[in-house]
């Protein structure tokens, strides 16, 4: 061994060049294997995302142009449908095809991806933190609050029984106290570090302040209340002029019912009337309706003896109130009727399922198509969480408790995805298929993939390269979702995003029944109260032009009929008319 080393080294010592030249070649060799291990584990195509005219329907429709794209790629880089994200780690295939069930360790360039997107994320994280100080900041000094202490909480029987939300990782004292001042509340309380809660009144016990003994989420250092505990604030704002009860919704004219005490219990006579003392009242009475009958105040919930669906010519109730001249406050015969602020607690309460389902139902939709709003009803219309194809922080901090567990526990009501594959869909046993006017879906993913689930997209991100390279990865998924879930869905229930929005009452009853609940009207009436919870972007922001250019809109065009077509050969309704011409 000795003497072919000697022999080596005098070869080279003889001839240098070769040693140089060997050592490049080394080097060069080296620096190949290591690159090429970055790409070791990436996502294959699967050879329906490859081509994605292969789903188009057995009618012979076919799909324009789609263009040079990876579908499964632009799917995996949202960030709310990441396959990494997936609970109980993600199920990649081996090189032998098979789906591991455990945790993997990630190398290369998976690692460091990963590595990256938590360190993006902890910058964003304190990016928020600073923007939350700057708006306390400024809008501090509009809403004054008064700690006035610790109180007992029951989960049978609240003691401020308003609006609630959770956010179970940046609660803070002010959050809460601004939402509940926003929604025109007196009182706002905090318990567990990260629950709020709202009301006009405080229903419960005073207790000794030791039993308020948890940290806000958010803010540390600041007392969010305990198990079972409130820390209570009075709100009152700055401004002179702003309602008692805040603002409540006008709900329209309706005829009066036939069971008057039957379907609005509490009456008043005001013989002085007003809107303000009419809500004020039934705010008190903690009923949600204020129906205006000229000189009668009635409370009530919605109900089906009164379930506000046939709204009546508003001039049938034009008589001015006696105590305010622009006002009308109804007839005898026509009521005007109000929303209060008072929280509907009928459909509140959920739970997971008590036994495991025998099957795996999928509410799928493409990403921007309402899908975070579809399970909010659906939770609400039937007292059962629901559950993900993945899991979002955001949302599970928000309420949505069936994010944590797996998608095939069997606890959940049924199960969100995006997912378009063939093996993927017919993993399912039934599906909602929830579709949206694409030019809708397309800028609300947009928003949600630049700005967070109820948040916007930049000025910058719309005027960039941004937004052309998502209309020209996405458009053609929006047309091939749907032609998948038509062609490898088993029991598919269509569901239009418009339809659900324009005749809920209806829509959502449909879903229901799919999902093996029996349907109950006092409880599907209850939602129609707060459909929207705290999923829906304001739209006090809105872009002052179509981002949309003339061959943006020809190719959508073009893929909205595609999937109409598909639609009526199936005998089911097509796409809704408002999806084109623009």
């Amino acid at each position: 061994m000795a003497k072919l080393w000697f022999k080596f080294q005098r070869y080279f010592r003889r001839k240098p060049v070769r040693f140089f030249t060997f050592l490049v070649l080394y080097l060069t060799a080296g620096s190949l294997v290591l690159l090429h291990s970055g790409f070791v584990g990436q996502p294959a195509v699967s050879q329906n995302q490859a081509n994605p005219v292969a789903g188009a329907p057995a009618e012979g429709a076919e799909l324009p142009f789609l263009g040079d794209l990876n579908l499964g790629r632009a799917f995996r880089d949202t960030g709310e449908t990441s396959s990494i994200a997936r609970r109980y780690g993600p199920w990649f295939k081996g090189k032998d095809g098979n789906e591991r069930a455990k945790l993997v360790d990630y190398g290369g360039a998976w690692s460091r991806a990963l590595k990256g997107r938590v360190i993006r994320e902890k910058e964003e994280e304190r990016d928020e933190e600073m923007e939350g100080h700057l708006f306390t900041q400024q809008v501090f000094e509009h809403l004054l609050a008064k700690y006035i202490g610790c109180y007992l909480d029951d989960t049978q029987s609240r003691a401020l029984r308003g609006v609630s939300f959770f956010d179970y990782k940046k609660m803070t004292v002010f959050r809460c106290q601004d939402n509940c001042a926003e929604r025109g509340y007196l009182y706002a309380g905090l318990e567990f570090g990260a629950e709020c809660y709202c009301g006009h009144k405080i229903q419960a016990t005073n207790v000794s302040e030791a039993e308020c003994d948890m940290d806000c989420k958010g803010e540390r250092g600041s007392v969010c209340g305990g198990a079972n505990r409130l820390s209570v604030y009075r709100l009152q704002l700055a401004q002179e002029s702003a309602r008692r009860y805040g603002s409540a919704v006008f709900r329209g004219c309706f005829r009066r019912p036939d069971n008057l005490s039957l379907a609005l219990p509490v009456t008043a006579a005001m013989p002085n009337m007003s809107v303000d003392k009419c809500v004020d009242l039934c705010t008190e009475k903690e009923y949600p309706l204020a129906a205006l009958a000229g000189t009668a105040c009635h409370c009530g919930f919605p109900t089906t003896r009164f379930p506000l669906h046939e709204r009546e010519d508003e001039q049938l109730c034009a008589q001015k109130c006696s105590a305010e001249e622009f006002e009308s406050c109804g007839t005898p015969s026509y009521f005007i009727v109000y929303q209060t602020q008072v929280q509907d607690n009928r459909c509140m309460d959920r739970r997971f399922l008590p036994a495991k389902s025998k099957q795996l139902i999928a509410l799928a939709s493409f990403p921007g198509a309402g899908n975070t709003w579809a399970r909010h009803l659906i939770e609400l219309a039937t007292g059962f969480y629901t559950g993900s194809y993945y899991f979002d922080g955001s949302l599970y901090n928000k309420g949505f408790k069936g994010e944590r567990d797996h998608w095939r526990s069997g606890r959940t009501i049924c199960i969100k995805t995006h997912e378009s594959g063939q093996k993927e869909i017919e993993a399912f046993d039934a599906a909602i298929l929830l579709i949206r006017n694409p030019y809708k879906a397309l800028m609300a993913e947009f928003n949600r993939k630049y700005g967070g689930h109820i948040g916007f997209a930049a000025h910058a991100h719309w005027k960039g390269k941004e937004w052309p390279e998502f209309v020209r990865n996405y458009a053609p998924w929006w047309a091939t979702h749907t032609l998948d879930w038509l062609k490898f869905g088993k029991k598919v229930l269509v569901v239009h995003f418009e339809d659900l929005k324009q005749d809920l009452f209806v829509q959502l009853g449909r879903m229901v029944s799919l999902l093996g609940v029996a349907v109950r009207e006092d409880r599907l009436l209850c939602v129609e109260s707060q459909k929207d919870g705290n999923f829906k972007r304001s739209g006090l922001r809105k872009l002052e032009y179509d981002p949309y250019t003339a061959d943006m809109q020809k190719t959508i065009s073009a893929y909205i009929k595609t999937v109409d077509a598909a639609l009526k050969g199936r005998n089911l309704t097509g796409v809704p008319d408002d999806y084109y011409p623009r």
